[in-house]
């Protein structure tokens, strides 16, 4: 808070001080702000104007700035001041958002992915890059859908190959596919920003040294805060070094988490799951991910923690502490390892090692696909540890449940729903290596009648102080192709 009046002071003293020389009013180059008349063609001149003088402020004072297209240049700030709207337009018939450029890669990724033009604010090989302030843009003239059409922008800021950037302190609402798109930046700070929107939150693909801290991401239909590592450069490009903290996601009704009502009354994302919501890895995996650290956040009404990678990239070196979930709406863990391979031809599969999940506290989680852990044959999950995990299911399994052989779906989309119903009632553990639970508790709201942990084609499962309330008589574990499996101070052993 005090920082945020120490700016405003700042500012406030450059302005009417005449020492403006680095400050650029968007209403001193005929900007309105009057949320009628588009805005986009003075603000641009403010952008050109600062860039021309090698950099500056351009300062948004109170108001709603109606805009299409916004483009970035290297060493400018935007400052959206208290009272700050920037609103995005609907496309008319002869106004619009820039047109996608051509990108002869975009066979890789989805569409959103591959384009970035096609923005409320855009920037491509910039430097030294902030927008900031306490004002909101709202990306009510977006597309969330089809975003192809001419005339039609699809994300609220999106960046390719840029480096030194902040983001800091604003809040979007309703962003259309994406809040941000970053392919390819390096050196990115996002930090207590307020997200509220259709899809996407932050999508942070293929970037280097990135940080996201005091963050808040409602998005009910989609990923809050996603980390991927695309083709859509032309290369492979591991995202890597990546710290997420103190952050809160989930998948409230659109609009409700910055108006405070957080309303439940919307229940599917488009992909009839439920709502998303959620920080995942993944499903864009071409790279790999790499040097990640996610603590102290929280995840409320929305999907639980994924971390995928289905298309040639390595996931490796993740550590993940301190994290409290309720109201989790599938696994509230799911680690895949797939074959989708959607990369040049000839890409293997990838490879998943070293991760390290810790402290994770999860209540009234759906049961139908307990917590996930799959390779695929021949392809296993290597070197994963999980130390004082609690979680309390919804339960309700049944014996037949419990008698499934759930699908390999190699190339499949990496959903915990792509196996159907689970046959274990805590943990899945498929093609996988060197597996660790150390402290785990799992509880049921009601009775469940599947193992706790079923386990298939896995070398080396060591299991040490396992807690459970399950009904007696159901066994604890059900192992199949399983090496030197050890368990050490458990309250149950009834296996098969």
């Amino acid at each position: 808070m005090k920082t945020r009046y120490l700016t405003s002071i700042i500012l406030l003293f450059f302005l009417t001080h005449g020492l403006s020389a680095s400050f650029y009013n968007v209403k001193d180059f005929g900007a309105k702000g009057n949320g009628k008349t588009p805005d986009s063609h003075a603000i641009n001149n403010a952008i050109e104007k600062a860039a021309s003088a090698g950099g500056g402020t351009v300062y948004f004072p109170a108001g709603t700035y109606l805009s299409y297209s916004i483009r970035l240049k290297s060493n400018i700030t935007l400052f959206f001041d208290n009272g700050a709207v920037l609103l995005a337009a609907y496309p008319e018939k002869n106004r619009g958002y820039d047109a996608p450029e051509p990108n002869e890669f975009s066979a890789y990724q989805d569409f959103g992915h591959s384009h970035w033009q096609n923005s409320l604010i855009w920037g491509i090989g910039l430097e030294n890059i902030t927008i900031t302030g306490t004002g909101l843009i709202n990306g009510e003239g977006l597309s969330r859908e089809e975003s192809r059409l001419p005339g039609v922008g699809n994300k609220a800021i999106s960046l390719k190959l840029c480096k030194n950037v902040t983001i800091s302190n604003i809040s979007l609402l309703r962003c259309g596919h994406f809040a941000l798109l970053a392919t390819g930046v390096d050196n990115l700070t996002i930090h207590n920003v307020k997200v509220d929107t259709n899809r996407d939150g932050f999508d942070i693909d293929c970037c280097r040294n990135v940080r996201i801290s005091d963050c808040s991401v409602n998005s009910p239909w989609d990923d809050a805060i996603v980390l991927k590592s695309s083709y859509a450069l032309g290369f492979f490009r591991d995202t890597e070094n990546v710290t997420i903290t103190n952050c809160f996601v989930s998948g409230y009704d659109r609009g409700t988490m910055l108006d405070g009502t957080f309303l439940r009354e919307e229940p599917q994302a488009p992909d009839h799951d439920f709502v998303t919501g959620r920080i995942k890895f993944g499903t864009e995996s071409s790279g790999g991910f790499k040097n990640i650290t996610i603590t102290n956040c929280i995840f409320e009404r929305c999907r639980g923690l994924a971390l995928e990678t289905v298309d040639g990239g390595s996931l490796e070196d993740v550590t993940i502490s301190n994290i409290t979930m309720r109201d989790i709406v599938n696994a509230p863990i799911f680690l895949r390892l797939g074959a989708r391979l959607r990369s040049p031809e000839g890409t293997p599969p990838g490879k998943m090692s070293r991760i390290t999940i810790s402290n994770l506290n999860v209540y009234n989680a759906d049961s139908r696909f307990s917590s996930i852990i799959s390779g695929i044959p021949g392809h296993y999950i290597d070197d994963v540890t999980l130390n004082n995990i609690r979680i309390v299911y919804q339960g309700g399994g049944t014996k037949e449940e419990a008698e499934i052989i759930p699908p390999e779906n190699e190339n499949h989309y990496p959903e915990p729903s792509m196996f159907g119903t689970i046959p274990a009632s805590g943990f899945f553990i498929r093609h996988a290596r060197n597996i660790k639970l150390n402290n785990v508790a799992v509880k049921f709201l009601n009775p469940d009648y599947r193992p706790l942990i079923w386990a298939s084609d896995v070398q080396g499962l060591k299991i040490h102080d396992l807690d459970t309330d399950m009904e007696v008589g159901v066994e604890t574990f059900k192992l199949t192709n399983v090496d030197h499996f050890e368990m050490h101070h458990c309250e149950k052993l009834v296996t098969n």
